[in-house]
C-alpha cells in the first residue's frame, strides 16, 4: 500500500466513524484501557468501535485523533507490518496530535501481534476486532502479554433487541405497556437469534443460512485446513440435536462415524475446539462431576438461536433452553454449570447460588413435579439462595418444603 491510498483512506475512514450511526450496547469500556473486542460474525464489533468514538468526542477528544482503519477493504491488497508501521507513519504527516487506533479486521495482516503490542508498550491507546480464528483464540491474552483487556461481544439481548424496535425500555412500565409488542418481539427474537442485523431483514431464514455458511468455510475449513468437511457437518447438526443433554467426545466421535465418514475421538476434540475459537457454540460443564467427566461430558449450547434453529425440526424446547444458556453466558461468563448427580438441574451459578430449571411448559403434571422434584433435591445437597423455573408463557410462584421457587415466562426473565 503506498502513502497516497494510506492517507486517503485515513481520512475517508475518519470521517464515516464520526457519523456512522449505531445502537448502545450494555457492554461497559472505560476509556483509558486497549481493547480487543471478539465474538461471531456480524454480531456488532465494529459498531461498539463507532460507539466508543462518539463516546470519546462526547468526552472532548477531537475527529483528527481519531485513527480508524478497515483492513476488509476491497481497495487493500494484502499488507504486512511495513504496512501497519506506513499507517502510523501517515497519519503522523497529516496530523500533529496523537492518535488513538481503532484497528477493524486487522487479524488479515500477518504478525499484527507485534504491531498491536508495541503501539501499548509505547502508550497509545488502541481498539482492535477481528473475526476469524486466530483473532479469537484464547491465546490471544498470551499473544498480546496481557496489555489488552479481552471484551465479548454477544449477540443482542432482549433489551438490545427491543430497543433497536423503538420499544421504550426507559419506561419502568414499559412490560405493562408494550407487553404485547414485547411478546410479539420475542417470538421473533426466540426463533432468529439476536445478531442485528436480522432485525431489519425480511428473509431471515435465508440471511441466516448465509452467514452460517460463511463461518463454515471461512472461519473453520479454510482456517483450519478442515479436510473432512462431511464429518464436521455432521458434528454440528449433531451437536444441534443435543442441546439439552450432556454429550460424550465418545459418543460424538461415534455418531459421526456412523454416517459414514470415520473420525477419531481426537479429531472430534479438535473439531470442538474450532467451533468454539470461532464462537459458533460454547460449553457448560457438570458442577458435581469429577474433572475427568467434567471434560468429557458437557453441554453444548449456540452462541445465537438463529444458527441454532437451522438445524431443527421441532425446535420449541431446545430453543427455550438455549436462550437461557446464552443469557446466562453473557451474564455470568465461565461460571454458568449444570448440576446432575441422581437428579438434573439445568443450570447453577454457585457466584449467586442461583439454580435454574427450563421448562418449556408446567401444565402436565408429571413434568410439574419433575422440574420441582430436581430443585428441592437439588437445594438438599448444594448452597442454593435462588431457585426459578424459566418457562415459555407461565407464571406463578410456587411454595414447597417452605422453599420458594418462581416460575416466569422467558420473555419477562430476559428483561429483568
Amino acid at each position: 500500500m503506498d502513502k497516497e491510498t494510506a492517507k486517503l483512506l485515513i481520512t475517508e475512514y475518519q470521517q464515516k466513524a464520526v457519523e456512522v450511526s449505531f445502537q448502545e450496547r450494555s457492554c461497559k469500556i472505560e476509556n483509558n484501557l486497549n481493547y480487543v473486542f471478539v465474538g461471531l460474525r456480524r454480531v456488532g464489533k465494529s459498531y461498539l468501535m463507532f460507539r466508543q468514538i462518539r463516546h470519546l468526542l462526547d468526552a472532548g477528544h477531537s475527529k483528527e485523533e481519531i485513527l480508524y482503519f478497515n483492513f476488509e477493504d476491497d481497495r487493500i491488497a494484502s499488507l504486512d507490518t511495513d504496512d501497519l508501521d506506513r499507517i502510523k507513519i501517515c497519519y503522523e504527516e497529516m496530523f500533529d496530535c496523537k492518535p488513538i487506533f481503532f484497528l477493524d479486521e486487522v487479524q488479515i495482516v500477518d504478525r499484527w501481534e507485534k504491531f498491536a503490542r508495541r503501539l501499548a508498550d509505547q502508550g497509545y491507546r488502541v481498539y482492535i476486532t477481528g473475526s476469524n480464528a486466530k483473532m479469537l483464540s484464547s491465546d490471544i491474552a498470551t499473544t498480546l502479554g496481557g496489555r489488552y483487556i479481552i471484551q465479548n461481544v454477544y449477540p443482542y439481548s432482549l433489551p438490545e433487541y427491543l430497543t433497536s424496535l423503538g420499544i421504550d425500555l426507559a419506561d419502568k412500565n414499559f412490560a405493562y405497556r408494550y407487553r404485547s409488542e414485547i411478546i410479539k418481539a420475542f417470538e421473533n427474537y426466540f426463533r432468529y437469534g439476536g445478531l442485528p442485523e436480522v432485525t431489519e431483514i425480511i428473509d431471515k431464514r435465508a440471511w441466516l443460512s448465509s452467514l452460517y455458511q460463511r463461518i463454515f468455510f471461512g472461519d473453520l475449513i479454510t482456517r483450519y485446513q478442515v479436510r473432512n468437511d462431511f464429518a464436521l457437518r455432521v458434528l454440528i447438526r449433531k451437536l444441534a440435536e443435543s442441546v439439552k443433554q450432556p454429550t460424550s467426545f465418545n459418543r460424538l466421535a461415534n455418531v459421526v462415524t456412523s454416517s459414514g465418514k470415520k473420525v477419531s475421538t481426537d479429531t472430534v476434540i479438535d473439531y470442538l475446539g474450532y467451533l468454539k475459537e470461532s464462537w459458533l457454540i460454547f460449553h457448560v460443564e457438570n458442577i458435581c462431576a469429577k474433572l475427568a467427566e467434567k471434560e468429557a461430558n458437557k453441554k453444548y449450547y449456540f452462541i445465537d438461536n438463529g444458527i441454532l434453529n437451522l438445524f431443527l425440526v421441532d425446535p420449541l424446547t431446545s430453543l427455550l433452553e438455549n436462550q437461557v444458556a446464552i443469557q446466562l453466558r453473557r451474564l455470568y461468563g465461565d461460571e454458568v454449570y449444570f448440576y446432575q448427580h441422581g437428579i438434573e438441574v439445568d443450570f447453577y451459578i454457585p457466584d449467586v447460588q442461583l439454580a435454574v430449571q427450563v421448562c418449556y411448559s408446567l401444565l402436565d403434571i408429571e413434568t410439574r413435579k419433575r422440574e420441582i422434584n430436581a430443585l428441592l433435591k437439588m437445594s438438599k445437597r448444594i448452597d442454593v439462595c435462588k431457585m426459578i423455573v424459566i418457562t415459555k408463557d407461565d407464571e406463578e410462584t410456587i411454595l414447597e418444603q417452605e422453599i420458594q421457587i418462581e416460575v416466569i415466562p422467558a420473555w419477562k426473565w430476559l428483561c429483568s
